[in-house]
């Protein structure tokens, strides 16, 4: 017979496995093959509306939350516990910064020189888990569960009524005319924004306010995991909350529309639901059910999730630096090889399939010699 019974200190691979399955759905939207549009559910929404694209960022503040509910089984004294958070909360934010700037130098008529500061994004996703980590640690630090509910509702309305209430009439939910842009616009100046959307970054600083939410959901689904008397009781609990929120963000989103760009509340309570979901489904497989066939895969990606999303991100710059008839590299593989092999959003597929492997493949490596990147 099968013990649901967790222990304090059991960490569940479930939850690895999670965020795994994140990193590798990540590193497939990111880096879609040329040559050809991609499916459309992997790829995010242009403004109000959701993808499949659009559920794995909130997952990984999800996943986040979950391994900071473990992380804080020991209890650590106040001042070594801030001092740690904002170290590691600065240094994803450094490498956020850095991973934007890469690689530093950019060729012109003038031959090499340095790419202008000015014209580097401040924003990003990486700089987002920074804060939103920085911001839950604090919270969940000091407060109760019932607080942390309360907190996230007033965050979710706080952050619907900033919009309503301090945009301009009708442009709330416009991408440029609402004071969220018009924030970052103003602090940072549209040089230090996201390049592709013209003065509107969807990493924001005040949509970073919502998202803290996923971690704090992420965080009780992990509580949840660890208090529970029967692990099948509360995974069939975690279901039911999963659907709920899913009916919530469906039931506010004719008032505050799901976008993922903006990070609006009503996409927030739905991509917990979806979480909550998921990690339900993982957990009754692999804990519950006892099938573990083909979990390492994901393992690999999920203990070591910093380094292997920078490495994705970093090495198809590099590849695209190096020029080719067809552009760079991963330009010139993804329309002369995966198109040739198969036209359209299929061939477009296959490449990040593959590139998404190579990721893999060095995750890998360093799980075989231990090499975990902690922030």
């Amino acid at each position: 017979m099968t013990d649901n019974t967790p222990s304090p200190t059991r960490r569940f691979t479930a939850l690895d496995v999670f965020r795994g399955i994140t990193i590798f759905l990540m590193i497939l939207v990111n880096t879609a093959g040329p040559g050809a549009p991609a499916f459309p559910q992997l790829v995010h929404a242009k403004w109000i509306g959701f993808t499949l694209a659009d559920a794995i960022f909130p997952s990984f503040l999800f996943a986040m939350g979950n391994a900071m509910s473990f992380a804080l089984r020991k209890r650590v004294d106040t001042a070594p516990y801030v001092l740690r958070l904002v170290r590691r909360a600065a240094v994803i934010f450094v490498l956020g910064y850095l991973m934007y700037w890469f690689p530093f130098v950019q060729h012109g008529a003038d031959g090499w020189t340095w790419k202008p500061f000015a014209l580097t994004r401040v924003p990003g996703v990486l700089q987002r888990l920074a804060l939103c980590y920085l911001a839950a640690g604090l919270l969940v630090r000091w407060l109760s569960v019932r607080q942390i509910l309360a907190v996230g509702a007033v965050l979710l309305l706080g952050y619907w009524a900033i919009l309503v209430g301090l945009s301009a009439p009708g442009m709330a939910f416009d991408k440029y005319g609402n004071v969220g842009t018009h924030l970052d616009l103003w602090l940072l100046g549209p040089g230090h924004l996201y390049k592709k959307d013209a003065g509107f970054d969807p990493e924001g600083l005040l949509g970073t306010l919502p998202a803290i939410v996923n971690v704090l959901g992420g965080y009780l689904a992990g509580l949840a995991v660890q208090r529970g008397a029967d692990l099948a009781r509360t995974t069939r609990r975690m279901a039911l909350y999963g659907l709920a929120l899913v009916g919530a963000g469906l039931a506010w989103s004719p008032w505050f529309p799901i976008a993922k760009k903006l990070w609006t509340g009503s996409y927030v309570l739905l991509t917990l639901g979806i979480d909550c979901l998921a990690l339900a489904a993982i957990i009754a497989v692999i804990e519950l059910a006892g099938r573990r066939e083909g979990t390492r895969f994901f393992l690999i990606l999920g203990r070591n999730p910093l380094a292997i999303y920078l490495f994705s991100e970093l090495f198809v710059t590099v590849l695209n630096l190096i020029p080719t008839p067809e552009g760079g590299v991963y330009d010139w593989v993804g329309k002369a090889l995966f198109q040739s092999l198969a036209p359209g959003a299929v061939g477009s597929l296959l490449c990040a399939l593959a590139y998404t492997m190579v990721c893999w493949a060095v995750g890998w490596a360093m799980d075989r010699k231990g090499l975990i990147l902690r922030a």
